[in-house]
């Protein structure tokens, strides 16, 4: 069994009384809404981020009816830029099933993702705590920026790692970081102990991230098309580091596939190719074996159960080893 299976039975209950709250989130009295809302959530995604709160909250006291809305919170507000992202980077696939967009259309699903946008933040004031409404907003406003940085990026055809972690810190750290911080507030932490979660948060999401670009280098199914990044023109860590430090006529090559945006198979192949070979996926593995290091020690210095212990070593190894 699994890693990720193994959290999932561990949290089997909570998880099933979180589904409760998501699909009672949801419900409406339009039928093109329930509809579309039944076609989106009708799939096995991971819900990694809710899972996130209430772990954290178990860990941290207890879970309580205000940590089900804040869990509901983060999931609809993930699951709206989903949807959004898939009409911005004209993506047909979204784990291995056609996306919202491509069943109704763009202007179908840009309104379904305004409307759970909206119905996380009702939500959210249903956890009783500022505190929480202002993650949530400010949650919102830095995916939005990150989504922008990342398109300023892909335009520019930008080759920086300091842009790329600026980037990935604002939307996938960003949803991870408010998760935990969610699940310590209502778990009951004082103040010392929500931001140390919160740093947890952090160096998870980058994580998270990293594991998914590299997936991207990969011929195996990992739900979206291999090599799919670089066709929308995001440059990610192991591409970016190979550019920068492979033979200058060899990195020049690749820069002028990407500059003339030629990604034809064969193009894509050899960009793919060229990461691997010159070190590009040692080197993201490297970054994420620091920055779960450094994440094994956060958790080392809480006091948790033996069992919270476990469950928590075994998430920072389900990052580390996840598979799509």
């Amino acid at each position: 069994m699994d890693q990720g299976q193994l959290i999932n039975d561990f949290l089997r209950k909570e998880m099933l009384h979180f589904e409760e709250y998501l699909q009672a989130s949801v419900k409406s009295d339009n039928p093109l809404i329930s509809e579309m809302v039944g076609y989106l959530f009708n799939t096995t995604g991971k819900r990694l981020r809710p899972l996130l709160v209430l772990m954290t909250a178990k860990a941290c006291g207890g879970i309580i009816p205000e940590t089900y809305h804040g869990a509901v919170t983060v999931e609809l507000l993930h699951t709206a830029t989903l949807v959004h992202d898939d009409v911005i980077d004209k993506s047909d696939t979204r784990r291995g099933k056609r996306s919202l967009h491509a069943v109704y259309d763009n202007t179908q699903a840009v309104l379904l993702g305004d409307y759970l946008l909206s119905t996380a933040l009702l939500e959210s004031v249903k956890t009783k705590d500022l505190n929480i409404i202002r993650i949530i907003s400010e949650l919102g406003q830095n995916l939005a920026e990150g989504e922008l940085n990342q398109l300023t990026l892909a335009n520019g055809i930008i080759v920086d790692e300091a842009a790329y972690f600026e980037v990935i810190d604002k939307k996938t750290a960003s949803l991870m970081r408010a998760s935990i911080a969610i699940g310590a507030i209502t778990g009951g932490a004082d103040s010392e102990r929500i931001d140390r979660f919160t740093k947890l948060g952090s160096l998870l999401g980058i994580c998270f991230q990293i594991r998914d670009d590299i997936f991207d280098y990969f011929n195996r199914d990992v739900g979206k098309p291999t090599g799919n990044d670089i066709r929308e023109g995001k440059i990610t860590l192991p591409l970016i580091y190979a550019l920068q430090n492979a033979p200058k006529a060899l990195s020049d090559e690749m820069m002028e596939i990407i500059t003339s945006r030629s990604y034809s198979d064969e193009n894509i192949d050899c960009l793919l190719s060229f990461a691997r070979e010159q070190g590009g996926i040692d080197y993201a593995y490297g970054k994420m074996e620091s920055l779960i290091a450094e994440a094994e020690q956060i958790v080392t210095g809480f006091s948790f159960s033996n069992e919270m212990e476990k469950l928590m070593y075994l998430f920072l190894g389900y990052l580390k080893d996840r598979r799509y």
